[in-house]
């Protein structure tokens, strides 16, 4: 059997333990109301929390940067593809996460990647939750740093971890609000731990930057932190700009001092094409929004409170969760796709969530919320799930 022939059969594993990935082409702007194959859809899929995605104010804004800035960026930031309007939006983030500088990278996965190798690397150790984002993970990888992964949320756990190792440096490393379950992490006790055994603590920020804390200023801000100006240092926070935010991107967020080595030494920042700077234009816009949006952030709690009511069932079990992420654990991956599949045929579109994303046994409904869903989609979803828990 040549390569070829093994990779069909890599591919024909994927079908037959129900594990492979397919595309969908949407013929309209993101939204809940999609089109895929000429069929509408009531979509629950997008991480478009606050609905931001397909605002006109966005769309106008980006229009006007790409008139104002053209296309691209044309080189790295570091040689001549850093413009005035991007440290405008750096400040902008600086000033609205309460840190002394920003640094805005074209994704989230580039950010992590590169930052955790910035930040430790070998004979150096990682102690990063178990449950953590696949970038964070790749990142710790390439650090070669020695990585301690602590049960989910696990602070004991984690303590006792910390204090068993004599490494010279120690970064911990946690989702704030985690992709796949939707719960926060204890952000305050990870602090503490921190602080008692003189690490580094890095925190990604991406499903909670826009939709938690005042004024959408993310979990960090939700639970006090950095607090301290003492220790404020030794927290990073990452945060995503194609979530919440509608646009696209990522930034990375702490001391003055921090921020420049970060930038001195992250390899996925440094050697990689500027982001075109007609986004930053349309983010600047996003953050006034971000700002502005407690009404937004109203609806999409109420909206969270209306799906929880309706599913109180006995088969399939909404994780808790107080984001926009609601996980409906079904178990086995053939019952999660033919669930996802009768949801389709209803005109509902809820992406199956599967091993390696969670662990074995735990597919899911992957119900994500937005501040432009109306009550009466909710209730559509939860009536049809409702129906199917019985039929399937």
């Amino acid at each position: 059997m040549n390569r070829l022939e093994h990779l069909r059969a890599a591919l024909a594993a994927l079908d037959r333990d129900h594990l492979r990935r397919v595309r969908y082409d949407n013929e309209r702007p993101c939204s809940p109301r999609v089109l895929v194959d000429g069929k509408a859809y009531v979509a629950f899929c997008s991480n478009d929390y606050l609905g931001l995605a397909g605002d006109p104010r966005l769309a106008g804004a980006l229009a006007d940067g790409a008139r104002r800035w053209g296309a691209g960026a044309g080189a790295s930031h570091l040689v001549s593809g850093h413009y005035a309007v991007q440290h405008d939006l750096e400040r902008r983030l600086a000033a609205f996460t309460g840190r002394e500088r920003a640094l805005v990278f074209p994704a989230g996965f580039m950010a992590n990647c590169g930052i955790v190798p910035a930040l430790a690397g070998h004979g150096d150790a990682i102690f990063a939750d178990r449950l953590n984002h696949a970038s964070l993970i790749d990142g710790m990888l390439l650090s070669r740093a020695r990585a301690h992964r602590y049960p989910h949320c696990d602070l004991a756990a984690l303590e006792r971890l910390l204090a068993a190792s004599d490494a010279p440096s120690k970064l911990i490393v946690s989702d704030a609000v985690f992709s796949m379950d939707g719960d926060v992490a204890p952000l305050r006790e990870l602090m503490a731990l921190a602080e008692r055994f003189d690490a580094w603590l890095l925190i990604d920020d991406a499903h909670g930057f826009g939709v938690l804390g005042p004024q959408g200023r993310g979990a960090l801000a939700e639970a006090g932190l950095p607090g301290d100006a003492a220790e404020s240092w030794r927290l990073i926070q990452v945060g995503t700009l194609s979530k919440a935010a509608g646009v696209a991107g990522a930034f990375v967020a702490g001391a003055e001092d921090v921020v420049e080595w970060l930038m001195q030494k992250t390899r996925t920042y440094i050697f990689t094409t500027g982001s075109p700077p007609a986004l930053a234009q349309a983010l600047l816009a996003s953050v006034d929004l971000i700002e502005e949006g407690e009404e937004r952030r109203a609806r999409l709690a109420a909206l969270a409170g209306r799906l929880t009511d309706g599913l109180a069932q006995d088969r399939w079990k909404l994780l808790p969760s107080r984001t926009p992420i609601q996980p409906l654990i079904v178990g086995d991956n053939a019952t999660a796709l033919a669930l996802a599949a009768a949801l389709r045929d209803e005109g509902l579109w809820v992406p199956a969530i599967r091993p390696p994303t969670v662990p074995e046994g735990s597919a899911r409904l992957r119900i994500s919320l937005s501040a432009a869903h109306a009550p009466d989609d909710v209730d559509r979803l939860t009536a049809a799930i409702q129906r199917l828990e019985t039929r399937l």
